[in-house]
Parts: structure tokens; sequence; C-alpha cells
């Protein structure tokens, strides 16, 4: 593909798609052809926002090369399959899709067409995490703990904390450690709301993820012990620490002190917009014919286990809620 300005349209601009619109807008890669949305009122507005114009669907695709689908999990495999038919590349926001027969289908359909589909797992495009999997190669972990914790949304929320915040890091935690997953457990309560999960992987490693919609403060978190270090990764405030105990010697003051000394090494992180880092690399994917950093295969593995992660805490509850049971005290 020439070195020009790639066309790119939004399908569906709600509080997602209208950012994907504005940093399209942005970057200097792209042109922002249109939008289009079921609410046309709300596409006019979107488009008037950003100097573009608003569409339907078929007709915005006759004119891009790449879009972004942003709209509700159920339509997402039918706006892709026409985005495929097209012959545009596009961008799917997470969760892939609804059902994995589904994702399945459209991996085929795309590369038989050779579509570029990449899945929007934003996190992937936090600075920091693309500053920590430049290290992971070099770590022997034996595990990881994540914590995606909030208060209450101001907006309603269909999907639960599992769907739509532990999927997050379930594919954080499959893209570090790189191996199949042989064990998973899960609970939660707050009708959803809450959940905790324990992953084993196949080499022993153990993972550790909690969502929560219900939590008084707002926290972003990941945690990997190994071998040689301890390491922190902040999502909100973009940042790596990485603890290491360098030595351990005993000093006599009179009393003979045992004294542990440990070095913290924050990593260099030039602080950027997420979503502006995952909007330039689609653009270099489709100008370049690439693949993704995160493949319609990627969304699928996030998918599938995150869904076995909700069933398990839905089974759990259910068995809870039916089979109540105490403990006494023993005399």
């Amino acid at each position: 593909m020439s070195e020009r300005s790639l066309r790119a349209g939004v399908v569906g601009v709600g509080s997602m798609g209208q950012n994907h619109a504005r940093v399209y807008n942005e970057l200097s890669e792209t042109e922002l052809v249109g939008v289009a949305d079921a609410n046309a009122s709300r596409a006019q507005s979107v488009a008037s926002e950003y100097g573009t114009d608003a569409y339907s669907i078929a007709s915005l695709l006759d004119q891009v090369d790449m879009v972004s689908v942003a709209v509700p999990t159920q339509y997402h495999s039918t706006i892709a399959r026409d985005c495929i038919t097209a012959g545009v590349d596009l961008l799917i926001e997470k969760p892939f899709v609804g059902d994995p027969a589904e994702g399945r289908d459209l991996i085929e359909r795309a590369t038989e067409r050779d579509v570029i589909l990449q899945v929007g797992h934003i996190e992937r495009f936090n600075p920091a995490v693309r500053a920590l999997m430049g290290m992971v190669d070099d770590l022997d972990i034996i595990g990881l703990n994540v914590e995606r914790l909030g208060p209450p949304p101001s907006r309603a929320i269909e999907d639960t904390a599992v769907m739509d915040l532990m999927i997050h890091d379930v594919e954080i935690m499959l893209a570090i450690v790189g191996e199949p997953v042989v064990s998973v457990q899960a609970a939660g309560n707050h009708k959803g709301r809450y959940a905790e999960s324990l992953l084993e992987f196949e080499s022993g490693i153990v993972g550790q993820l909690s969502a929560s919609r219900v939590t008084q403060r707002k926290i972003r978190r990941l945690t990997i012990s190994a071998e040689s270090c301890w390491v922190e990764l902040d999502y909100i405030n973009q940042s790596v620490e990485v603890h290491r105990q360098s030595s351990s010697e005993f000093v006599n003051k009179g009393d003979i002190h045992h004294r542990h000394s440990n070095v913290v090494e924050r990593l260099s992180i030039d602080q950027t917009e997420p979503l502006k880092n995952e909007l330039t690399s689609f653009a270099a994917t489709v100008q370049n014919r690439e693949d993704p950093i995160v493949t319609g295969e990627d969304g699928l593995r996030a998918l599938e286990l995150t869904q076995t992660i909700d069933t398990k805490v839905n089974d759990e509850t259910a068995e809870r809620q039916s089979s109540p049971f105490s403990y006494s005290a023993v005399d």
C-alpha cells in the first residue's frame, strides 16, 4: 500500500467509539472519512464534532481502508462479516464476539480474503505493559497477581465484572506466560460485580485475578513474583518497578544484626495514551500488511478463558445459594 493517509471509519460511536473517531482525526497516518451508528442523530453529532460525515454502514465500508467496530458485542459478528466481505481491515473491540464459534468463523473468513483482523485489547498498548513485555523473557516467573478494582460506575453495564474488566487481564496474562491454562478456579458475589479467579498454567505458574465494580478505590495493578525479582506494574500511573534483594549481611554494632539491602529499579517509560498507541499500531499493520499485535486468535483465547471463569463464578454462586452451609465451633 502506498504511503498515504489511510482512510479510516468508525462503526458505533458510543463512549468508546467516539474516542476512536477522535484519535483517527488526530493521527497523521489516518484520515477520518466518516462514522456510522444505529442512532443517526448521535452519528451526525460525532461527525460534526470531528469535521467528517455520517453514513450508513454499507456506505462507510465503500469508502474506507480500515474501520473500528465499537458496537455492542452481540452485533460484532454481523458487522465484522460485512467488513471482511467488503475487504476492509478491521479492529473489533473486546470482547471479540459473544460466541467463540463466531470468532473462529471470522478468523477463517479474514484469512481467506487477506483482511487484517485486530481485537481491541487496549491494555496491550499501555506504555507500562509494553515496557514489561520487553523484559518478561528474562524472568523466571513463579506467579502473577492482577487487581482491576473500582467503585460502582455511573452508567449501567450489563456484562459481569469478569467479562467487562477481568478479560483485560486474562489477555495480558496469557500474553506474558505464553502457556496453556490447565486449571481454573473462580468465585464471586454481589451479582457478578465482584469476582476472583485462580489459574494454573502448564509449567506450574500460578495466576490470580480480581475484578470488582464495588470497591471504594480504583486500582489497576499487576505484580509478578519471579526467581530474581518482584515486579509491580501500575496501569493508571503507567509505571513499572522491579524490586531486587541485592545483599544480605551481618552487621556488628555491639549486638549482631542481620540486614537486607533492597534495590528498586524504575523503568523509563514515555507516558502516552493507550488508545492512540493502539490505533497507530493498527494503521501501521494495515499499511505494512503485517500481523497485528493482538490477533483474532489472541482475542479468541482470551474470550474462551474469560467465559470459562465467568461460568465457574456463576456455577459456584448458584451452588452456594442452593446448598448453604455454615461452620460450627469445635469444642
